[in-house]
């Protein structure tokens, strides 16, 4: 049964009355540069405020209503809604204003079919922006069947520069310097640390129950319910086992194992198919391991999650694995991320380099503390050796708040605390 012109012209006028009235964070993001674009990201990573950012830019610069128009498709006034009532919007505005609008279409993945209607959009030469929060939206596949006519654009949590700019902290070198604002400073970094960049976090003075809310949508709404998982329970034992493993390499078949001796069998292609939906609702990020054939680059990798807020709920005593996790979303940031990632990797053939980026011929190594001389001895051993095997004209150790160089015959190793990484951003 197809959505009613009245309500969804009521949706139309209420959005637009909301989207005035949200306080905007300006993000970095460049969304002149190309009049289709597909925002993908987690839930409550800030898409729709990119959408609510670009409305409001354009409502500054003497653009009317009558020109654009949003829906957000998880609205539950719009529950119902299939891919024949995509045109009705169309219609609906025309009605409203007579004029050819620009659209913003929130969460479209929700329904069956949006990419038929994104490609029509494209082919009528109209401007759309939308959003989604399935990795499966930046897919080889659907960027096929839009016919490379959309900009894809990964939506991560708040960078750390990000947080201090939203939360009026400053961090220039001065203010890195005095006593107060160093005390402030590092106050937010230990915050961000800990419980990540997803912006409705920030002001909250208990985190904890707001990130679990956001978790459960993802695990129950995004990943259970979307893929029809039976036994939601198995699913939530791998996400815990893949959080305790965040340093370390993974193999299906292990985790297959693990998993079968406590919560009762569970199959090598069932954990890969976990996993895959994990990575698909964006809670889990991929990285292969450079050094290794196909067949084990795909079956035995690291997981990231796409925020330390989201893993601190799976751990105790978390500060190393937060502290990696942070240095991947950092790296993942920079230099993208998506299903083939050729960009970033992990080596692991007899040197264990925790980072490496081809293209800047860079190995990063991770340590919360190398105060301890067999840590400091183990971590610049692996960098000394790595020269040896990839090509690397910058070797690193990030710590959480030490700074040294350490030097060899190669050269100087960087000891970098993670606030100062993050900064360059």
């Amino acid at each position: 049964m197809a959505i009613a012109r009245n309500i969804l012209k009521q949706v139309l006028l209420d959005n637009q009355k909301d989207i005035e009235k949200y306080k905007i964070f300006v993000r970095n993001y460049d969304l002149d540069s190309f009049p289709l674009m597909v925002f993908v990201g987690v839930r409550r990573s800030g898409k729709s405020f990119l959408l609510f950012q670009k409305i409001r830019q354009l409502l500054a610069q003497g653009h009317k209503w009558d020109e654009m128009l949003y829906l957000d498709f998880e609205d539950s006034r719009l529950d119902g809604f299939s891919s024949d009532d995509f045109y009705l919007i169309l219609e609906c505005h025309q009605e409203m204003y007579g004029k050819r609008p620009m659209l913003f279409l929130d969460e479209i993945q929700n329904i069956v079919g949006w990419q038929k209607f994104a490609r029509n959009l494209a082919d009528k030469k109209y401007s759309a922006f939308i959003t989604g929060s399935n990795a499966k939206m930046l897919s080889k596949e659907i960027m096929a069947e839009l016919g490379g006519r959309y900009l894809p654009v990964e939506v991560y949590p708040f960078s750390f520069k990000e947080y201090l700019s939203y939360t009026g902290v400053k961090f220039d070198e001065l203010s890195r310097t005095a006593t107060e604002s160093k005390a402030r400073f590092m106050k937010a970094y230990n915050e961000y640390f800990a419980w990540g960049g997803l912006p409705e976090t920030i002001n909250l003075p208990v985190k904890r129950n707001y990130l679990s809310s956001v978790f459960q949508k993802i695990y129950l709404g995004d990943i259970v319910q979307r893929n029809g998982i039976s036994n939601p329970r198995l699913l939530q034992l791998l996400i815990k086992k893949i959080a305790e493993s965040v340093m370390q390499p993974v193999s299906y078949t292990r985790i297959s194992k693990i998993l079968s001796s406590v919560a009762g069998k569970i199959s090598v292609p069932t954990v890969s198919s976990y996993l895959q939906f994990s990575e698909d609702a964006w809670l889990l990020l991929r990285l292969r391991n450079i050094a290794s054939a196909f067949a084990e680059k795909e079956s035995n990798c690291k997981y990231y999650f796409i925020d330390n807020g989201l893993l601190s709920l799976q751990l105790m005593n978390s500060e190393t694995l937060l502290l990696e996790n942070i240095v991947a979303l950092f790296l993942f940031r920079k230099y993208g991320h998506d299903s083939d990632n050729e960009r970033i990797f992990f080596y692991n053939e007899n040197v264990e380099v925790d980072f490496y980026v081809p293209e800047d011929e860079l190995a990063i190594q991770v340590s919360y503390s190398i105060v301890d001389s067999d840590t400091l001895l183990r971590e610049a051993r692996a960098l000394e050796k790595f020269p040896k095997v990839r090509p690397c004209r910058r070797r690193v150790i990030i710590t959480y708040d030490e700074e040294k160089t350490l030097n060899d015959k190669y050269g100087a190793v960087e000891v970098i605390p993670c606030w100062k990484w993050l900064l360059d951003e």
